[in-house]
């Protein structure tokens, strides 16, 4: 582990140094520039993406371990820097039409794109609050980025006020945390922690803390009560982000807590994980079958989606790790595809988002209306359709682990969710014609959404591509756990 070579942190450091390049050229061209720094923030998370692609993914500490690289990591940052590209290009259409293009949003985006790869890359307590809150401060400017709507101010309140509290619980975790082990450090309090025969229940109660923070960030039941209201005040392109990235950024800095510093406190932290898991995916299940408004059914989609997702972690092996990462990659692919559709739903120039709004789109936008029934299939978990593989891995994963009860739970809701994709479908192709949406799609979102199409469409023919490198990943974070 080599302290002094900062070469693995050159792709986060040309992210950050672009986005401030930006800004300096937004103030003196103005908003006049916001459509070229968006696509211009595109190409830098490309490059970005190639420069982490290139720096070598061999484990190294680097900043008297306060970074880790690895093979996790890297991979992690790839998916997040494919889903940054999905919402920032599905985005540039959207901010003109709404009249909030300012050169502001790109700056922003990328600015929260470097606090969630640092964070997948956090190995001390201290580098993981400020990469969380540099994440969280982007975005919450982001949610009130319609700033003549009251309700995307609102939005922005309750996403505000409940991360502030989030944030304040995961300082005081932190600080118990090392009250307990007397170091910030992720391998410092593994190895403390491994030396004694029983967890002291006070670093436990600390644990128990910081686990209830990350899982605010990935809405995570109980800590879900932000995620309705915030994905149907912000701007639709903000709830798309919102949908699409930070929770792969937040999974993967869970997973690094779980399986590195809290390792040695697997039997704890499972439960935690066994009772999120089964929460979020019933509530996620129930109440969106209640929603009209197709984003907030999406904000409860998503809940559920982390259900099934916390399922994998709870099997705690290398085998659940890849099941999380390779759910995640099929989840920013079909999550990208449909918003790319929400965001074309528009009548006399302004944004609908009822459900009742697609009925008959199979009548006047009959490819649109193919391409969604196509996304909600996959949604659904309908084989041979790559949402079926997702999960198929999770409960895959969790099954070889012995947890039997918890699987079938997680097909059960799984088939309760079905009802309200399905009911979209239902709506387009069976109900009487609405009024034409009055936009053509861009061609980011066009782009966007024929390749989330291909890939849901064609991962079927060969899952191992994707599936094989991933689970390589996940075993180089159990090689430094161990």
């Amino acid at each position: 582990m080599n302290n002094g070579d900062i070469t693995p942190l050159v792709p986060e450091l040309f992210m950050a140094l672009i986005a401030m390049g930006f800004l300096l050229v937004g103030v003196v061209q103005g908003n006049r520039a916001t459509s070229v720094l968006s696509w211009a923030a595109c190409a830098t998370m490309l490059i970005t993406a190639s420069l982490t692609m290139n720096v070598g993914w061999e484990t190294r500490t680097i900043l008297d371990g306060m970074l880790v690289f690895d093979e996790f990591s890297a991979v992690m940052k790839l998916i997040v820097l494919l889903g940054m590209v999905f919402s920032l290009a599905l985005s540039v259409q959207y901010i003109y039409l709404e009249r909030i293009a300012r050169f502001e949003y790109p700056v922003l985006v990328m600015l929260a794109g470097v606090g969630m790869m640092l964070m997948l890359s956090a190995n001390n307590m201290l580098s993981l609050y400020m990469s969380l809150e540099l994440q969280s401060l982007s975005l919450y400017v982001l949610a009130a980025f319609h700033r003549n709507s009251l309700r995307s101010a609102e939005a922005a309140s309750k996403y505000f006020i409940l991360g502030a509290l989030s944030s304040g619980m995961l300082l005081f975790g932190i600080s118990l945390i090392y009250g307990f082990t007397g170091s910030l450090d992720f391998y410092v309090i593994r190895d403390s922690l491994s030396g004694l025969s029983k967890i002291p229940p006070g670093f436990t109660v600390g644990m128990v803390f910081v686990l209830a923070a990350i899982a605010f960030k990935i809405s995570a039941v109980p800590f879900h009560m932000w995620t309705p209201d915030v994905y149907q005040g912000s701007p639709t392109s903000v709830t798309a982000l919102f949908a699409i990235v930070p929770k792969v950024a937040a999974l993967g800095l869970l997973t690094r807590l779980l399986f590195v510093p809290f390792s040695p406190a697997i039997l704890q932290w499972t439960q935690i994980l066994y009772f999120l898991a089964l929460a979020s995916m019933v509530l996620g299940a129930f109440a969106g079958i209640a929603q009209s408004n197709i984003k907030r059914l999406f904000a409860y989609s998503s809940i559920g989606n982390m259900g099934y997702v916390l399922i994998a972690l709870v099997a705690g092996n290398a085998q659940g790790v890849g099941a999380m990462m390779v759910f995640m990659v099929i989840y920013v692919f079909m999550t990208a595809g449909v918003f790319a559709i929400v965001l074309h739903m528009r009548r006399g120039g302004l944004a609908v988002e009822r459900i009742d709004d697609l009925a008959g789109m199979s009548s006047y936008s009959p490819v649109l209306a193919y391409a969604m029934a196509v996304l909600m299939f996959s949604m659904s978990g309908i084989p041979p359709l790559a949402g079926f593989f997702g999960k198929f891995f999770v409960f895959q994963a969790a099954v070889a682990q012995g947890y039997y009860i918890l699987a079938v739970l997680g097909i059960v809701a799984s088939v309760v969710a079905a009802y309200y994709y399905l009911r979209i479908i239902k709506v387009m192709f069976f109900s009487e014609p609405a009024d034409a949406f009055d936009v053509g799609m861009g061609l980011g979102a066009r782009t966007v959404l024929l390749i989330s199409l291909a890939f849901t469409l064609l991962f079927i023919a060969k899952p191992a591509m994707l599936y094989d490198p991933i689970l390589s990943a996940a075993g180089s974070l159990f090689a430094v756990a161990g």
